[in-house]
């Protein structure tokens, strides 16, 4: 499976609190096989993941929640791409995710000089309820992979 090579082996792992954003715990690789449905029950909780995958994409790190309303698994990180490419990002977003409601929001923040993307991970290609964490960041770095990629070739 070509997704082997994005094993997030080496990544640092953590879990937080929604509300004060205190660590949890940190936690192993081992963690990320357990299923995203862990984010149901832990309502309470995010998950923060930073590796060298992301960086070479440019991002820092992602996290993964559950929306508190809609019960969805929003994504929420930074990415450092130009301003200049908003309609590019935008557009490949609008074509990238599927669903009926607000997909994804993006915010460019002047002061880190990236953007604040956040986006349903339901809407991705390939989504399921049964995936464990590891599949959900292997479908998150696919997509921000792709979109990168898309901006460049622009």
């Amino acid at each position: 499976m070509e997704n082997e090579k994005w094993s997030f082996n080496n990544s640092y792992i953590e879990r937080s609190n929604k509300e004060t954003e205190e660590k949890i715990s940190s936690e192993s690789a081992d963690f990320l096989e357990k299923s995203i449905q862990y984010l149901k029950k832990e309502m309470n909780e995010f998950i923060y993941i930073e590796d060298e995958l992301f960086d070479k994409i440019g991002v820092d790190g992602v996290s993964l929640e559950v929306d508190d309303l809609f019960h969805t698994y929003d994504v929420m990180l930074g990415l450092k791409l130009p301003k200049k490419q908003e309609n590019t990002i935008r557009t490949y977003l609008n074509n990238a995710l599927k669903g009926e409601d607000i997909k994804f929001d993006l915010m460019f923040d002047g002061q880190d000089g990236l953007w604040n993307l956040n986006f349903t991970l339901d809407y991705v290609d390939g989504f399921r309820e049964d995936m464990s964490i590891l599949e959900a960041y292997r479908a998150i770095y696919q997509l921000l992979s792709s979109l990168v990629d898309s901006v460049k070739n622009n």
